[in-house]
């Protein structure tokens, strides 16, 4: 069965390095393996000492890598989306080089990254697909860019259709503007297919998990606790947490002893926050970790099973009450006070900081409304009960 794994944490805490240890792994556990930088720096040609291109390169035996350029995927695989993009917004006061920097619109580097990831999963060339993404912010935008956009494509996509076929022949000589022809909303079209491809794909449990990396470090951590939170909040799937760079206990030297206690603080606080999750500890190693030599040590204190699909907590699950139904949200370390409920006729929309998720209601609660909702034991409840 193929497996994804994402990686993903804070800038510096050594996320990349792990990933690689993993791919290595499982090559030579005789998988065919991919590993896929989604970060615009990347860094894998580094880590392995081998130079890459705009393709997968094969590092080792059963192991290519590959850093994903999502220009160089949209000007091969998606031109006809670019050429609409760029006649819309053309102008005589824009010139070639004005387009050519608009052509990529924000969020459109994550959507063609994941297509890619696509496009290669659904090839079964390679057993397992390991990810090494951008710092966390960046991830979460990655990772909800396919609901959030078929979301808006669901809203607004057959006001599109409609807009071309009756306003195309006019549009341009009214309002110097020239809607996407039927041949790129042909390329829309199957965009929005493989959205909802992205989205079964991202939250198939028995395929896709997320790794969260971290350092025992205040600041790591508590932006460990609201990623975790997040992805949740989106119902992705953590199902293991890897605390790097811990220094050993058996350090003889004062200067050390002090940080090594700070450390075990966090590292506990770690384990009780993420308790029912493997939790990995990585040394602090004493040599930098470049070239397979390097990869391998880190392998060697991973253990077995890391590629095992885990039953862990969902994020997101619905039952039937006695007085209507009920929608359970897993969101570890969120504070009441800063969660925000509301409802439309077709969505409950929750938000949490500067993150808001649109959950589109089931077909069985589209005639039901919110009745009552509580935080307890890291779970929000919603009930629902007949209008």
């Amino acid at each position: 069965m193929e497996r994804i794994l994402i990686f993903t944490g804070k800038g510096g805490v050594g996320k990349t390095s792990i990933a690689a240890a993993h791919a290595r792994k499982s090559a030579e556990e005789g998988q065919k393996t991919l590993l896929v930088s989604t970060d615009m720096a990347h860094n894998l040609s580094d880590i392995f000492e081998i130079e890459l291109g705009k393709e997968a390169v094969e590092a080792a035996p059963g192991l290519a890598v590959l850093e994903i350029d999502p220009n160089f995927v949209m000007e091969h695989e998606f031109q006809e989306v670019k050429r609409a993009i760029n006649n819309m917004l053309s102008s005589p006061q824009m010139s070639a080089v004005d387009l050519d920097e608009l052509s990529v619109l924000p969020g459109m580097d994550e959507l063609f990254s994941l297509l890619k990831i696509l496009q290669i999963y659904k090839t079964k060339v390679y057993q397992r697909i390991i990810v090494d993404c951008a710092p966390t912010g960046e991830t979460l935008s990655l990772l909800k860019f396919p609901e959030l956009l078929s979301w808006y494509m669901q809203k607004f996509f057959p006001v599109g259709k409609v807009a071309v076929r009756v306003l195309s022949p006019i549009s341009k000589k009214l309002f110097q503007l020239e809607l996407p022809d039927q041949e790129a909303m042909n390329d829309i079209e199957r965009i929005y297919a493989q959205m909802i491809e992205l989205e079964e794909l991202l939250r198939d449990r028995e395929v896709t998990s997320i790794r969260l990396v971290c350092m025992p470090e205040k600041m790591v951590v508590e932006e460990t606790k609201r990623n975790y939170m997040y992805m949740n909040l989106y119902d992705f799937q953590v199902d293991g947490l890897y605390i790097n760079r811990i220094l050993p206990k058996d350090l003889e030297n004062a200067f050390f002893e002090e940080w090594i206690g700070i450390q075990r603080g966090y590292i506990r606080e770690l384990e009780g926050v993420f308790a029912g999750i493997p939790v990995y500890h990585i040394p602090w190693f004493d040599s930098d970790l470049n070239g397979i030599a390097g990869i391998e040590r880190i392998g060697e204190v991973l253990g077995d099973d890391i590629f095992k699909v885990r039953d862990c907590i969902r994020g997101e699950e619905y039952e039937k009450t006695g007085e209507g139904y009920c929608m359970k949200l897993y969101l570890p370390c969120a504070e009441k006070g800063d969660l925000k409920l509301h409802e439309s006729d077709s969505d409950v929309i929750v938000k949490i900081g500067n993150f808001k998720r649109n959950i589109p209601r089931p077909n069985v609660l589209r005639g039901y409304a919110i009745t009552g909702a509580k935080m307890e034991q890291a779970t929000l409840t919603i009930t629902f009960s007949p209008q």
